[in-house]
Parts: C-alpha cells; sequence; structure tokens
C-alpha cells in the first residue's frame, strides 16, 4: 500500500512538473509594434517572463491575416499568440483558421465586458478609432466627425487608414447616419454606395496610412491638417514626445484587440497560461499606465486611477455619440468591401 501511495505522489508530481514545463515554454508572440506593443512588453511579456522564466520572442504585423492563414495551411505556425483586431478574430474563426478558445483555461466569460470574449480570440483592450488634430498647428480645429470631411473649413491633406474598416463607417456618420442606424444602413447596396460618394469627396485629399506609428508622425510633420488614428498613440505621442495632439471623441469607433491561438501553435498550453496571466485584472490594470487603453476584464476597472481613466475611450464623457465595431458584420462582409475598397483605390476618379 505504502509502495502504491508513493508510486501515486512521484506520479502527482510528475505531472506537475510537466505542466510546469509545459506553461513554461519559450512564446513567439506577434502584436502591432510602436507604443502599443511596448506597452504589452512593459504590462505583460516581460512580469511574465520573469514569473515564468520563459524567454518571449516579439514579432510585429499589420494586421494581415494572410499571414496567419499561410502559417496554418502550410502547418508551420510559428506563432503561439497573435493580437488581433476583431474583424480578424470573426473571420479567423469563420475560416477555421484560429483555435477556439476554452475558456475554462482564461476565466469565465462574464467577466469580460460585453463582446471581448469571442468564440476564438479573448479580449485583452478597448481602444478606439478617432479624429485627430495638432493643436499647435490648429488653434480652433475640428469638432466633429463630420469635419473630417470638411475641405472647405478645414483645407489640407487628411491622413486615413487604407482599410475599409473604420472608413465606411465614418464616411455613413459625417454623412449624416445615426451611430446605431450605420451597420443597418452598410447592410443595404444603397449604403455601401452612400460611404464611397461621401469617401470620393475627399479622395484626392487623401494621405494613406498603413502602420500605427504613421499619423502622429503625419500630424507632426505637418503633412495631413487631420487624421485618423488609435487614440493610444496620440495620448503615447503627447506624453513622451511633449505634442499637443487633440483628439476628437465625436463618432469614435470603439473596438477590442484580443489574443488569439492559430490553430496549429506549437504550445497551446503555453499559449492560454499567458493569455490567463494577461487576463488577470490585477495583470491587465497595469497596460492603461503605460497607453490610453481601457481593460475588457471589469475587474480591472477598480485598479485603474481616475487620472489615467479619463484619457480612456470607455470614460463617459467620451463616448456619448460612440459607435462599437460590429465583427459579425465584418466577418460576413469584410472580403467583399476589401474587394471594392482596393478597385476603388486602384480607381482614378
Amino acid at each position: 500500500m505504502r509502495r502504491l501511495q508513493l508510486a501515486s505522489l512521484v506520479a502527482i508530481a510528475a505531472a506537475m512538473a510537466f505542466a510546469e514545463t509545459a506553461a513554461a515554454a519559450d512564446l513567439t508572440i506577434t502584436s502591432w509594434g510602436g507604443a502599443y506593443q511596448t506597452s504589452q512588453r512593459k504590462a505583460y511579456y516581460e512580469p511574465y517572463a520573469q514569473k515564468k522564466g520563459a524567454k518571449i520572442t516579439e514579432e510585429e504585423y499589420n494586421g494581415e491575416i494572410a499571414k496567419i492563414r499561410a502559417m496554418v495551411e502550410a502547418k508551420d505556425v510559428t506563432w503561439d499568440v497573435v493580437d488581433v483586431d476583431t474583424p480578424t478574430a470573426q473571420q479567423g474563426c469563420d475560416d477555421g483558421i484560429l483555435e477556439t478558445i476554452d475558456y475554462s483555461k482564461v476565466r469565465s466569460k462574464d467577466e469580460f465586458v460585453p463582446g471581448a470574449a469571442m468564440d476564438c480570440a479573448v479580449g485583452t483592450m478597448v481602444y478606439s478609432t478617432v479624429l485627430a488634430y495638432d493643436g499647435d498647428k490648429l488653434k480652433d480645429g475640428p469638432a466633429t466627425i463630420a469635419d473630417l470631411f470638411d475641405t472647405k473649413k478645414f483645407p489640407g491633406k487628411r491622413g486615413l487608414w487604407k482599410n475599409p474598416f473604420t472608413n465606411l463607417e465614418f464616411a455613413l456618420m459625417a454623412d449624416g447616419v445615426p451611430a446605431n442606424k450605420v451597420y443597418e444602413t452598410l447592410a443595404t447596396p444603397e449604403g455601401v454606395d452612400r460611404a464611397f460618394k461621401k469617401l470620393d469627396s475627399i479622395k484626392k485629399n487623401v494621405v494613406w496610412w498603413e502602420a500605427g506609428a504613421q499619423p502622429p508622425q503625419l500630424l507632426a510633420s505637418g503633412e495631413v491638417v487631420m487624421t485618423t488614428v488609435w487614440n493610444g498613440r496620440i495620448y503615447d505621442a503627447n506624453k513622451k514626445e511633449g505634442r499637443h495632439f487633440k483628439i476628437v471623441w465625436d463618432g469614435q469607433l470603439q473596438d477590442f484587440d484580443l489574443w488569439a491561438i492559430p490553430k496549429g501553435a506549437k504550445n497551446p498550453q503555453a499559449s492560454y497560461d499567458f493569455i490567463a496571466f494577461a487576463s488577470d485584472p490585477a495583470v491587465m490594470a497595469n497596460q492603461s499606465k503605460y497607453i490610453s487603453y481601457g481593460p475588457t476584464v471589469k475587474a480591472a476597472i477598480p485598479n485603474i486611477s481616475a487620472d489615467v481613466l479619463k484619457d480612456l475611450p470607455t470614460a463617459p464623457e467620451n463616448s456619448s455619440n460612440a459607435l462599437a465595431v460590429n465583427p459579425e458584420f465584418w466577418g460576413d462582409n469584410g472580403e467583399q468591401l476589401r474587394k471594392r475598397f482596393n478597385d476603388w483605390l486602384a480607381s482614378a476618379s
């Protein structure tokens, strides 16, 4: 009997040691670079590596789902965890290139803010795409999303993300569509035509950006008079570079970034272990110290100081006319809208 008990204890200890080793496996985590990835490094990567004794290799991308798909189809997945936006999370789930999340390995879905616990991705922060301008160069700047399209009142170039996502929503809101009717309108051929017609009105005045670090650079150089941008990039430029960039919160497009595991990732247990660590309320609250994005776990919010909360997109005074991204819409319509957008970019008009 004693031998059996001893054998059982040895087996349990071995299993625990194996689980710890698996959890501490080295990871490759891919995100969006710039100030955002720096905030992740300070809030998540370095504390996790120190706690687990694991090495984290960081990579960057611009959100291309094609890169994830190519790895999965080639059965050569080198990314363990990837930070994705909601359309990519939805499409990747629909296409079967992202693992379905087992929330028993992370935390209960109801602990997250609504919409953040997706089937194939775990929300890590709330951010907004907003309109911004340089307060040093433009004393009486834009006040509404409609001003983005008013080239008479605000002559000059505008920066826009080279993506139909966000641009079509902004175009409709600027054209008078209420925020709560935007996706209903975009779901019709007439609504899509209306959005592109609005974009036509400023097409010749657009400087297209593709990486999150570019909009603050465009504002600083004076190449554009205003630009759409992820709100955290403006906060970071003001805090670290002494800029006086201003955010127009009207019509902000609120969205999540999320952790996803590509199908066939080599270290799924370690991937889950990292995501669970990053979803701990005390850990998650730390990211807002480094960049003005909000937490997705409800219990993290009380851990954020009032002077930080005021700069978050979810602050009541900032979100009175906010539009929440609809990932199902983009999952269903993203491919055809991207094709039309690319065709529109290539056209002479």
